[in-house]
């Protein structure tokens, strides 16, 4: 369901005034470690952590596959299925996504698809489908839903990324855990679990997750976690005995690792793309310090938050525009709002489906984001602008804002100030 939004004409007093900073980019530095051969240390953590391989011999196994994008994640994929295939295994993916891509099999087969995921590239058949086994339930009746075709396997590899949530802090928040209680639960299971409500689930995640590996025929887990330059740094493989221990350890190690702003507010912060496959919320509220229940404010502050586009892997899901204090015509005119809405009433967040305010083009925007901000001197605004929340490594400041900035040994001026362009529709250049 699109919407086509009509073109706004809007006199704002005082807009005379407001002035568009010239913009400096600058380099912000992270631990930069990795892992330089992925296929190499992938059969290391195999051969050495998972002790039967006879086991696998003549078995099916079943991979999880998620909608969070990971680097080189066909690279990851194939050479896990490569080496189950030589162990005698039968390898097969699934999409362990909740509601996500419409909550319909073949919306999440398209969205492996778009991260390159396909039976072609991997050498192993993708088994999509909706519909579950009820294996258990919780102390208050909540049920417990898995992907049929994972369970009816003969061993689960629960392989996700881990990462701080968006919405909760707990020992385990998105990761192995959590894809054994909402990605593999599907839509019917991802409905239920979070009609608990956000501020239970770092009680029930562990509590499913211990259910499952009882019930569930888990072979091992996979663990990935990756640096603020968006590379992994760590992929660890465990056997289901080690699996929570392992998604805390991995989840500290995420903490520590993701990417920060070098300030801690300012006054209009400009994404270029949000998407579902950068973060839940489409951006990471971790970074930004908003999202749709408390938020994480003592992370970061912006008066403003105005948010450009979606990102391609998104397939239009819009999930995130509601926190953003503007956007803009051609951008809200590109989500499907059938998807976006889908995923709010999924998560009991109706608030995450509002459309925010918009204009014909981000000259207009940006205008509107300086002449609300409020205590501030128009010609002293100070201004960030990244490409995403996985990409800020390299993002454009406002003079002022680099002034408060510049002698800190974790920031590299590699541009020199410059007007923002702009093209003749009013879109950023």
């Amino acid at each position: 369901m699109y919407i086509d939004f009509p073109e706004v004409h809007l006199t704002v007093q005082g807009m005379e005034h407001v002035v568009i900073p010239k913009m400096v980019t600058v380099r912000q530095k992270y631990d930069a470690d990795k892992i330089t051969d992925l296929a190499r240390h992938i059969r290391f953590q195999m051969e050495n952590n998972l002790e039967n391989r006879e086991h696998f011999r003549s078995r099916r196994i079943c991979l999880t596959v998620g909608s969070r994008g990971i680097p080189h994640l066909v690279q990851i994929l194939k050479t896990v299925c490569d080496i189950l295939k030589e162990w005698g295994a039968e390898p097969f993916l699934v999409p362990a996504m909740g509601s996500h891509g419409g909550a319909t099999a073949e919306g999440q087969r398209e969205l492996l698809a778009g991260y390159h995921v396909t039976e072609e590239s991997i050498g192993v058949p993708v088994l999509s489908s909706m519909e579950v086994v009820r294996y258990g339930e919780l102390p208050d009746g909540t049920p417990l839903y898995c992907d049929r075709n994972a369970w009816e396997s003969d061993g689960i590899v629960v392989f996700n990324k881990v990462k701080p949530h968006t919405n909760f802090r707990g020992k385990h928040e998105s990761g192995m855990a959590k894809m054994i209680a909402i990605g593999l639960a599907k839509h019917k299971g991802a409905s239920m679990f979070h009609m608990e409500g956000f501020g239970r689930f770092a009680e029930l995640i562990p509590q499913i997750a211990q259910i499952f590996l009882e019930k569930a025929p888990v072979a091992f887990g996979v663990g990935v976690v990756q640096n603020a330059y968006d590379e992994i740094c760590n992929l660890e493989v465990c056997e289901k005995e080690r699996l929570l221990q392992k998604d805390a350890e991995l989840l500290e190690i995420a903490k520590r690792r993701m990417p920060k702003f070098k300030f801690r507010d300012c006054d209009v912060l400009i994404l270029d793309e949000i998407g579902k496959n950068i973060s839940g919320n489409g951006y990471d509220p971790n970074i930004v310090g908003r999202n749709t229940s408390e938020g994480f404010p003592g992370e970061f502050h912006t008066q403003k938050l105005f948010i450009r586009g979606l990102t391609r892997e998104t397939h239009h899901n819009g999930s995130g525009l509601a926190m953003a204090d503007i956007s803009t015509r051609r951008c809200l005119n590109g989500v499907d709002w059938n998807p976006t809405w889908i995923n709010a009433v999924t998560a009991t967040v109706l608030n995450a489906g509002r459309i925010p305010m918009y204009a014909n083009n981000d000259q207009e925007a940006l205008l509107l984001c300086i002449r609300t901000c409020n205590g501030i001197r128009f010609d002293r605004v100070r201004i960030a602008r990244a490409r995403n929340t996985l990409s800020l490594d390299r993002i454009q400041v406002s003079e002022t804002l680099y002034e408060e900035i510049r002698d800190r040994e974790d920031v590299e001026l590699i541009g020199s100030p410059e007007e923002m362009e702009f093209d003749e529709e009013g879109f950023l250049l």
